[in-house]
């Protein structure tokens, strides 16, 4: 059969020890191309990227050509790549050999035209940046080169055009983690250590992660937890709510946290800007929280604290309210104003209690009680002089206690107002806080993608 004679013609007397030139001082010139089949994993921590590739090579062999009229006009065979000469083109970045299916043929035409059409899984080092995780780009590259011979022995070129290559998504599997964006290529010349140069093929593999997940998993939950700690602002600050559901929200963080710790790659070089982002959401927690307790404190003043003073009273309840346009800052001021008055009446009513020896808030009634002393006088020893005195004595000291206890209602009203506007000054320093540390996230996220 004319492949077996073809087969045996050119195999007899094959030398694949040397390169098969007949002018030593011919280059043989190797053509490679490169296209991406899929992604498979991007190991961050080990900055280790495993792609599988559809790699080609092309080389004219001077050794395996023949007349195609000699053998039934046959212009193509394929004959075992361990029979022949093969360049010792490798990946310069190769970290462990991959999986990858053994091909032991190529396909030789007669005019001495090589092809070698392998599948390779690789394995190689990448520089990974995962500052801008989840929306990260990674650049990763794949340089082939000739291990031993240099550049006058072996020159390397690419097949195709680079146009064709960089944005060839034919065999490409999307439907992963990981999209393709395009493989760009590049010839360069290098030497070590002032020997003579080599030759290289660089591809720049350009991938970009899909983030619909971690959106979904990662940002979306934190930003819920967020708007949920704003709106808790709104609930009163005199009632202890708002701390158990500042508490509650800080906790529910934590275990946020620990859920997706495993998500989140690690690396020893840097620190992704969302890592960033959840430790600022933890400290805004935190602050949020602390806010809190200092008012919830303010409010809920023992009856012995004293009254609010008046650089506290004009600095918050009567400039903080028209900067802050409170609306109510009217029923401040009137609040004010009671609570002096009443605080007024409970000075004339004290004087006029050291007036009366009695303690009597009503003059008839001090006058009756001192009509009847000329009576009482001569009937000392009656059981209704000393009935009447105990009974004056009680309704003293229920006035007393009544003054007494009013007074410490409007010390605690006092520091209510002082809380309720102090609240609303930290809420919306809070709020402003958030707002720009949103934007300044997001601007950071945004040209990091652009450049």
């Amino acid at each position: 059969p004319a492949l077996r004679r073809l087969s045996h013609y050119l195999l007899a007397h094959y030398q694949k020890g040397t390169r098969p030139v007949r002018d030593w001082r011919t280059t043989t010139n190797v053509a490679i191309d490169l296209m991406v089949y899929a992604i498979l994993s991007v190991d961050e921590k080990n900055q280790v990227l495993t792609t599988y590739i559809w790699y080609r090579q092309h080389w004219t062999d001077e050794f395996l050509r023949w007349d195609p009229a000699r053998f039934d006009n046959l212009t193509q065979i394929s004959l075992p790549m361990e029979s022949i000469w093969v360049p010792d083109i490798l990946i310069n970045e190769f970290v462990d050999v991959g999986k990858s299916p053994h091909v032991p043929y190529v396909y030789v035409s007669h005019h001495g035209e090589v092809q070698n059409l392998k599948p390779i899984q690789v394995m190689t080092a990448c520089s990974l940046d995962i500052y801008n995780f989840p929306f990260d780009v990674q650049n990763c590259s794949l340089t082939f080169t000739s291990w031993l011979h240099h550049i006058r022995d072996i020159n390397l070129s690419l097949w195709r055009q680079p146009e064709l290559v960089k944005f060839d998504r034919s065999v490409f599997m999307n439907q992963g983690e990981w999209e393709l964006l395009y493989v760009l290529s590049h010839f360069t010349e290098f030497s070590v250590k002032s020997s003579d140069n080599y030759a290289e093929m660089k591809f720049y593999v350009v991938i970009r992660r899909r983030p619909l997940f971690y959106t979904v998993s990662l940002l979306l939950p934190s930003i819920f937890l967020m708007i949920m700690d704003i709106v808790g602002f709104y609930l009163p600050p005199n009632s202890g709510e708002r701390v158990s559901f500042k508490i509650t929200l800080l906790l529910g963080y934590s275990v946020f946290l620990i859920i997706v710790s495993d998500t989140l790659p690690a690396t020893a070089v840097g620190t992704p800007l969302i890592g960033t982002y959840f430790v600022v959401c933890m400290a805004l927690l935190v602050i949020s929280l602390t806010e809190t307790i200092l008012i919830v404190r303010l409010v809920h003043k023992q009856d012995l604290q004293p009254h609010v003073p008046e650089w506290v009273k004009h600095l918050l309840l009567e400039r903080a309210t028209v900067l802050l346009c409170i609306r109510d800052r009217k029923k401040f001021s009137q609040s004010r104003t009671q609570s002096s008055e009443i605080s007024r009446q409970a000075e004339n009513n004290d004087s006029a209690a050291k007036l009366t020896p009695y303690g009597c808030e009503d003059p008839r009634e001090c006058g009756a009680v001192g009509g009847t002393r000329p009576a009482l006088a001569f009937s000392s020893r009656a059981e209704g002089s000393a009935a009447l005195q105990g009974i004056l004595r009680e309704t003293t000291a229920i006035r007393q206690f009544l003054e007494k206890r009013e007074e410490f209602r409007d010390v605690a009203h006092e520091w209510l107002q002082v809380g309720y506007v102090l609240d609303v000054l930290l809420f919306r320093a809070y709020l402003v806080a958030v707002l720009a540390y949103s934007i300044t996230l997001g601007t950071l996220w945004s040209v990091w993608r652009d450049a």
